[in-house]
């Protein structure tokens, strides 16, 4: 029997700006939830073949090969299945129409096209809402199908003749088409709101809505500044992140997917469709460089609302500031388990919710403080009201910067005084003074500074270890851990300072492996298991090369890790002892760290040939 379970890799992105599914190599789509990210999952066989539901559109005969690939510059999907009777090409994609869309209709759009010979393909859809806890119902409506089940409507129309389906398990919709070179078939699956009907007019729009979502893609790629060495790469990387982002709140998602495995068969299995605070500097930096200066603005609004709320009782132990928010900025509700789902390769718990926004983490202050510096300095400039509010969180980080926590890495054991925790609460007073400095602000400029001051002696003093002479993991630790690569990013230290040049060696010898970078030692995080190399910190890493003078050598990481994205350009959140992508699926982070390493690499290999 073949293997049910596709690789992570395996797969392409599509998507609408308010959610967006998986595509699968076999022509399958194997994730989708709707109308948006956060959203019950309807199509979840990437974490069960057999109960999770899929769309599957694929030839009868064996397939010899099958290809991936992107309509340039734009989301929509090409797979390419190549057989003995033939050729044919599914192109998928979501509409977008433009920014703002009042009328938008969620759609999944699938069109067939015969390249070469004859060809049958047999299409399934077997929709299983709220994480296939649920069972559809279908019936005929005017040309189309109407699926249907506790809160789910879907329409599904066709240009071939759809067959229902009433199985023990579920009631699925299936097709067949026969193709020949230039014929075409077309399968659209709308997501109805509760008095919606399928579109009458789906089919005919169908060509309308390709031009019009193409066009939509290469206007606004073509907003990007950047012309350098890496511009497939960079760009692919831009539009991934659009499609991570939530058009109508500026939301950006840490990753459209939960419970992809870190490793194979263990639980390290979490839920990433929500916003992380950690991620919001880098967000900020990428955008504003690329010069997508619309997502940066409604980004940082999102932003300015958290910071904005009522802040908790002084005695809250958390802080003003959640880990992590949904799309709407709220709390997320508690963490819990899909028993009935096997996991991806069998891998458990799959999780729903994510705990880790009970946890203390002081890191994400600088991280957020350091995107309000940037948009504050290259964007229109921060209003007094968010002055206001950045006064206080900042006073809070004054009051609690020495405490233990659970660091950068959100790690389940016990919390630590980890370093990269006390670097970004310098960084959070550090680009406070700044603001305060450049736009004449009021603030109290005397305290900040002291308690910057305090920050900076007691990483100098005691996260540094002497003997091995390394920045470490912890204060008074012998530990590493690939986050103090941030060092000369946050501006803590001059790249030429010995000490970050020693722990640079430090970290090279302890957790780089062919280029490739472990975040920590993984037996430090109280987890079962171990985890792959974190793509993340491949990309910090060929920043800190670059920093360093060498890069040649950071030209080198930078393109072997190129050779580590999927066929289309797409990376997880890992990479496996074996090669293999591990984790959730695209994941935001490691195309925001591509973008910044390619744009900083690029801006040094051109003064050095201008020198």
């Amino acid at each position: 029997m073949p293997d049910p379970w596709l690789g992570i890799s395996e797969h392409g992105l599509i998507g609408d700006l308010r959610t967006s599914a998986l595509v699968g190599t076999n022509g399958t789509i194997d994730w989708f939830c709707a109308p948006r990210f956060d959203s019950p999952s309807i199509f979840g066989a990437i974490l069960d073949p057999d109960e999770g539901g899929s769309w599957r559109l694929a030839p009868t005969c064996e397939v010899s090969r099958t290809q991936q690939f992107y309509y340039p510059d734009t989301a929509v999907l090409i797979t390419r299945f190549l057989t003995e009777h033939g050729v044919a090409e599914v192109h998928d994609f979501m509409p977008v129409l433009g920014a703002g869309d009042p009328d938008h209709r969620q759609r999944l759009v699938r069109r067939v096209s015969g390249v070469r010979g004859t060809i049958t393909l047999h299409m399934t859809v077997d929709a299983r809402p709220d994480y296939a806890r649920q069972r559809c119902r279908a019936e005929r409506s005017g040309d189309g199908v109407l699926i249907t089940g506790d809160g789910v409507r879907l329409g599904l129309v066709a240009s071939t003749d759809l067959e229902v389906d009433d199985g023990e398990a579920n009631t699925t919709v299936s097709a067949a088409v026969e193709l020949t070179e230039g014929d075409t078939a077309l399968f659209v699956l709308e997501v109805l709101g509760e008095d919606d009907e399928p579109s009458e007019n789906a089919m005919d729009l169908t060509d309308a809505l390709l031009d019009a979502t193409t066009s939509y893609w290469r206007h606004w790629l073509g907003q990007s500044r950047y012309q350098g060495r890496w511009r497939e790469m960079v760009h692919r990387s831009a539009i991934t992140l659009k499609l991570l982002t939530h058009e109508p709140t500026g939301a950006i998602i840490a990753a459209p997917t939960t419970s992809l495995p870190e490793l194979i068969g263990g639980g390290r299995n979490w839920d990433y469709r929500y916003v992380w605070v950690r991620d919001a500097g880098f967000v900020l930096y990428a955008l504003l460089r690329l010069g997508f200066t619309d997502e940066a603005r409604a980004f940082i609004g999102w932003l300015s609302e958290r910071i904005g709320r009522d802040h908790p009782d002084e005695d809250d132990e958390l802080g003003p500031l959640r880990v992590l928010y949904d799309i709407d900025g709220n709390v997320p509700a508690d963490e819990y388990e899909l028993d009935h789902l096997r996991g991806y390769r069998d891998s458990t718990p799959v999780r729903i919710g994510n705990a880790a926004v009970e946890q203390l983490q002081l890191d994400i202050y600088g991280e957020l403080i350091d995107s309000v510096y940037l948009f504050d300095k290259y964007g229109p400039g921060l209003s007094d009201d968010a002055w206001r509010d950045v006064r206080k969180v900042v006073g809070w980080v004054m009051e609690n910067w020495d405490r233990d926590d659970a660091g950068m890495w959100e790690v389940r054991g016990e919390v630590r005084p980890y370093t990269t925790s006390k670097l970004m609460c310098w960084v959070a007073l550090e680009r406070t003074v700044r603001i305060a400095r450049r736009r004449g602000l009021p603030g109290d400029l005397v305290g900040w500074s002291r308690v910057r001051d305090e920050i900076y002696e007691r990483i100098i003093t005691d996260c540094w270890d002497d003997s091995r002479r390394t920045f470490t993991q912890v204060e008074k630790g012998t530990e590493l851990d690939a986050g103090v690569l941030l060092m000369p990013m946050v501006k803590f230290l001059s790249p030429a300072d010995p000490k970050f040049l020693s722990t640079l060696e430090a970290v090279e010898e302890d957790l780089v492996t062919d280029s490739l970078v472990f975040r920590y030692t993984p037996e430090s995080d109280g987890l079962d298991g171990e985890e792959g190399t974190f793509s993340l910190c491949t990309f910090w890493y060929v920043e800190a090369l670059t920093r360093a003078g060498r890069l040649r050598e950071a030209q080198l990481v930078l393109e072997k890790m190129f050779t580590y994205a999927n066929h289309v350009g797409l990376y997880a959140e890992q990479v496996s002892a074996t090669g293999d992508q591990v984790g959730n699926f695209p994941q935001a982070f490691t195309h925001f760290a591509l973008i910044s390493a390619a744009i900083n690499l690029d801006r040094a290999m051109d003064e050095e040939k201008h020198s």
